[in-house]
Formats: C-alpha cells, sequence, structure tokens
C-alpha cells in the first residue's frame, strides 16, 4: 500500500509541470493566433483598400498617413504611462526583469494591455514587432495562471519560460527556435527536467496554432544552396556588417529617449509624437512602416532592386529608432528581420556586380542576412540559427550562418557588450547576469548587517598605549574618536607597521592622531549593501565605519568585508527556500 502511494505520488509530480506545459502552451498558442488576427482586423479597421499593409499606406490620404499613427500613440501614451509602464517597449526585457527580481511574477492585465496596445500602433503603422509582446503575453499568462493555483516560486519561473517559448514558437512554427530563445534571451536557469517541460509548452503551442495559420510559414523562402565556399568570406563580411547595423539600430532606439528629455516632452505624449514622426517616414517610404514580413518576402523573392532595398534598409532604420524610441508597444524581432534581409540584399547585389562569373542570388544573403542582425541585436546566435534553420529545413544553410552570426555577435560584444534587451535594463540600473540581478545587494541594507560592536580608541592616546591593545585586540583595525565621540579616523596596523619595525622612531608626545588615516571611507547605516561591495572593491579596505545618515561623524557601528559575502550567502540561500 505504502508502495502504492509513493508511486502515486512521484506520478503527481512527474505530470504536474508536464500538464502545466501543455496548458500554457495551448494557451500561449492561441494567444498568438489571436494577435496575428487583431493585427489584421486593426489594419482592415485603420486603412482601407485591399492587399498587405504596405500597398494600403500607400494608397491612403497623406494626412490619414500622419494623422493615424499619431492618434495611435495619443491612445496608447496615457494606457502605458498610468496603467501598464511594463507595456513599454519591445516586452521582453520586462520578463527578463521578472524572472529575475520577481519571482516571474507578471501582473495579468498585461495580457489584455499588451495585446490591445500593441496590434494598435502595429495597425497605424509603427515599426515595430510582434515577436516581443507575443513572448510578454504568453508570459503573462503562465505568470497568471500559477499565481491563481498558488503554485511555487520555482513552478512560477518555469511557467513564465514555457509561456515565452511556446509564444515564439507558435508565431514562427519554429518550437527549437522557441525554446533556445528561452536559453539564451531570458537567460532561464535550466535543469534537465526544465528544459523538457518548455520544449513541451514550445510544440503543443506550435501544434496548436497551426491550423489556424494553415500550416505554412510567414515567409517564402527561397531553396538555398551554398554555390561556393569561398562564399563563406562574403557570409563573414556580411556578418560583420550586421554587427555594425544592430549597433545602429540600438543607437537609433536608445538616443531618442534622451531627445524627449532635454525638450521636456512629458511620457505620456512620447508616443503619439514618435506616430507623427512615423507618419512622416510613411510618406516617403510605406514599406519602412509595419511589420515588414511582406517586404521580406518580396527581398527573399527577388522582386526588390538595388535602389529601393538600399531606401528601405535606411529608413526602416530612421522608423525603428522613431517607434521604439517613442516608448511605443512593439518587439525588436520583425524589424531586425527586415533590416537583415535588406542588408544582405544589398550585399548579394554587390557580390553579384563585382563576380558576374558566379551564380550568386541576393536572395540567399537576405536569408542570411535576417538571422545576423537578430543575431546582433539579441545577442543569441543559436536562436537565430535555429530560427532561420526551422524555416528552411535546409542543412547547407548553417554553415553561412553560423560565420554571420557568430561575426555579427563579436562585433557588438567587442564595441558595446550587451544586447538591444540588456541596453535597456542597463539604462534603468538592472543588471542581469545569466538570469540573476546582479544589484541582489541593493535589496539588503548594512544597519541590518553591520557590527554594532567595534575597536575604539581615543585620538589622544599615547601611541605606546595604542601599541599595547592592538597586541590584545584579535582585530588589525581601530575607529579614532574625538573628545565628543565622533569619528576622527581610523588606525590599522598598516599605518603602525613602522613603528612596531622601528620602535627607535617612537617619540614620547606621539599620539593615535599623529598615525591615524584623517579621511576615512564611511557608509550611511541607511545605505545599501551594492555601494559597501563597490566601496571595498575600489579601496584597500577590510573594514568601514557605519556612520548615522543625519550626522556623517557619529559612528554606530562598523561593516566588515567578511560580514557582505556572508550576507549575500544568507540573502541567497533564503531566496532559495522561500522558492
Amino acid at each position: 500500500m505504502f508502495k502504492l502511494l509513493s508511486q502515486r505520488q512521484s506520478l503527481k509530480i512527474i505530470l504536474s509541470p508536464i500538464v502545466l506545459a501543455l496548458v500554457i502552451g495551448s494557451l500561449a498558442g492561441l494567444g498568438a493566433v489571436a494577435f496575428k488576427y487583431l493585427l489584421e482586423v486593426g489594419v482592415n479597421l485603420l486603412w482601407a483598400g485591399d492587399g498587405v499593409f504596405c500597398h494600403r499606406f500607400a494608397a491612403a490620404p497623406w494626412y490619414l498617413k500622419l494623422a493615424i499613427p499619431c492618434l495611435a500613440g495619443l491612445v496608447v501614451g496615457p494606457v502605458i504611462t498610468w496603467l501598464a509602464p511594463e507595456l513599454r517597449g519591445p516586452g521582453v526585457p520586462e520578463v527578463m526583469e521578472a524572472m529575475a527580481l520577481s519571482e516571474g511574477r507578471i501582473r495579468g492585465r498585461v495580457v489584455l494591455l499588451k495585446t490591445a496596445v500593441t496590434a494598435l500602433m502595429i495597425s497605424a503603422g509603427g515599426s515595430l514587432g510582434r515577436e516581443g509582446p507575443i513572448v510578454q503575453i504568453g508570459s503573462s499568462i503562465g505568470s497568471s495562471i500559477t499565481s491563481l493555483l498558488r503554485m511555487s516560486t520555482e513552478q512560477r519561473r518555469l511557467a513564465v519560460a514555457c509561456g515565452a517559448a511556446a509564444g515564439i514558437a507558435a508565431t514562427f512554427q519554429a518550437p527549437m527556435a522557441g525554446t533556445l530563445f528561452v536559453v539564451e534571451i531570458l537567460l532561464f536557469d535550466l535543469e534537465v527536467v526544465n528544459l523538457s517541460n518548455i520544449v513541451i509548452a514550445a510544440v503543443t503551442g506550435t501544434l496548436i496554432s497551426r491550423p489556424f495559420l494553415h500550416g505554412t510559414s510567414i515567409f517564402v523562402i527561397p531553396e538555398f544552396n551554398l554555390n561556393h565556399s569561398a562564399e563563406l568570406g562574403l557570409y563573414l563580411g556580411l556578418g560583420l556588417m550586421a554587427g555594425f547595423l544592430s549597433l545602429l539600430l540600438m543607437l537609433a532606439v536608445f538616443s531618442l529617449p534622451r531627445v524627449y528629455e532635454r525638450l521636456r516632452v512629458p511620457a505620456w505624449l512620447t508616443p503619439a509624437c514618435g506616430g507623427l514622426l512615423v507618419g512622416c517616414v510613411g510618406l516617403v517610404m510605406p514599406r519602412a512602416l509595419g511589420v515588414g514580413y511582406a517586404t521580406i518576402n518580396d527581398a527573399l523573392a527577388g522582386n526588390l532592386p538595388l535602389s529601393l532595398v538600399l531606401l528601405v534598409l535606411f529608413w526602416k532604420l530612421v522608423a525603428t529608432g522613431f517607434s521604439l524610441g517613442s516608448g511605443m508597444s512593439g518587439g525588436i524581432f520583425a524589424p531586425s528581420l527586415v533590416l537583415g534581409a535588406m542588408l544582405g540584399g544589398c550585399v548579394g547585389y554587390l557580390a553579384q556586380a563585382i563576380w558576374p562569373e558566379h551564380t550568386i542570388f541576393p536572395a540567399h544573403y537576405a536569408l542570411i542576412g535576417m538571422g545576423a542582425v537578430v543575431s546582433g541585436t539579441t545577442l543569441a546566435p543559436i536562436t537565430a540559427i535555429l530560427t532561420i534553420f526551422e524555416l528552411t529545413y535546409s542543412y547547407q544553410v548553417i554553415l553561412p550562418l553560423m560565420v554571420a552570426c557568430i561575426a555579427s555577435l563579436l562585433v557588438v560584444r567587442f564595441f558595446h557588450g550587451y544586447s538591444i534587451y540588456e541596453t535597456k535594463l542597463h539604462l534603468r540600473g538592472v543588471h542581469i547576469v545569466r538570469g540573476h540581478d546582479v544589484n541582489l545587494l541593493r535589496s539588503m541594507w548594512v544597519v541590518d548587517y553591520m557590527d554594532r560592536e567595534f575597536q575604539e580608541i581615543d585620538e589622544s592616546m599615547e601611541v605606546s598605549e595604542v601599541i599595547a591593545q592592538v597586541e590584545r585586540s584579535l582585530f588589525p583595525h581601530f575607529l579614532v574618536l574625538d573628545k565628543e565621540r565622533l569619528l576622527a579616523g581610523i588606525l590599522t596596523l598598516r599605518d603602525l607597521k613602522g613603528i612596531m619595525v622601528h620602535p627607535e622612531r617612537l617619540q614620547s608626545d606621539m599620539c593615535a592622531a599623529d598615525f591615524m588615516s584623517r579621511e576615512p571611507v564611511t557608509v550611511s547605516e541607511h545605505d545599501d549593501m551594492e555601494r559597501v561591495f563597490h566601496l571595498f572593491a575600489k579601496h584597500p579596505y577590510t573594514l568601514m565605519p557605519v556612520v548615522r545618515a543625519n550626522n556623517p561623524r557619529k559612528v554606530v557601528g562598523v561593516i566588515r568585508e567578511a560580514q557582505l559575502v556572508t550576507a549575500y550567502g544568507e540573502h541567497v540561500l533564503k531566496q532559495d527556500l522561500h522558492s
């Protein structure tokens, strides 16, 4: 009987995460389908005519091209600013932050608001992607379900990862890419069991969405062949250029907010300003707006001349900077694919002109360029490679992709060091390394970890007495106080070393004040432990006085370097036990 109960308990433990992955994968897949249809409804409502978005936009009157994106931004701005600030931007950095700082908690309202807000902005013409928002939507579904069922922190973080993987997988019909997206970009702490559940969610999301998407890829992919091994040199050059283009894209996205700050534009108004700027770009180049999948398909089919490819490349970069830089809700994945396709097309046409005797297809370079720019912007080369591979299922594409994606990655790593998602978090003061916030010390306060007992001496104490006290003490540091019991300095063995080694230098009138360090490095009792960490790293001390916040000379304790390490370890252990 006990054996039967044990077997049932083990089966429950195994099935629970699997069922959770199946449910979340199904809901995230349906969410991806619903989001796609909502985009189509939005385009039909906002723009008259037939065909793809860029053709409808091109046929619209000039005043609507300016008014519709601006008005959409005017609607979205207050929602993002006051109801859900986490909707601003791609959405992926917010999921990364939730995983690292909030134990995977994402508010339930994100599902509906992110869907509506992003669909409106993309339908109106914003140069945005739908993949980032789908990641946030799927993650929010996972977080909401586990919170409703009062599951553990570890289960909630796993559910968030499953939702993100399923959303990406459903969008591209690429379950491997969805899984690797979680590993590389969300920086999820992996165990073998967790990985299998994420795969289950990604496959489920793909299968659930496939009937609604008619089982077709969003791109019409040409047959790929590597005609000559010398072409790998061209793909290497393409990868290097993709890295620099990725850096330009980040510059475009993160420069505009500084302009808004200098002009003192209210946060709720920036999406409307961005909408007006995007409309102006649309007057010149309609293909630069929207998701841009139709333009990618034209490039892959070889239907775009070189002059148009160059124009789309430039204006897409500008439009994406205006859109994301203005705080619109939307992803960076699709704009990266468009930019990559245009850059690859340019390289392909150039190679074709230089070596006309060789069979070179610009469409092949457009395909590789898509992966290379995604690799540069996200610093996730494996995700980029698998995304393109699952679109083509051609093994010949792997080697050129690896060459271009790694080259792009190295350029961004060398000149910048961070992905576009990490950069956004860094600008907000959040530093995440492998799924953990290095700012964990910010939630720990000096007053909770300082030692209230410390060695002290009077500044007028004779050196001989100081040496005698040093010999009796277990610690090499002494706080030197004045007559009013306020901090005058700090005395260490290093300060006394000269006298202790050469006692003949000792003079009868010498006192502690003659040897102490008069400008000790101090911390306030209300400082966080991150500041303590940086001070210990910057100065050759193992102890610092802790003073009152309102009186920088009134000592209330000391903080030692060893206490910092111990406190951090206890804090991490406490979090693990809670999870």
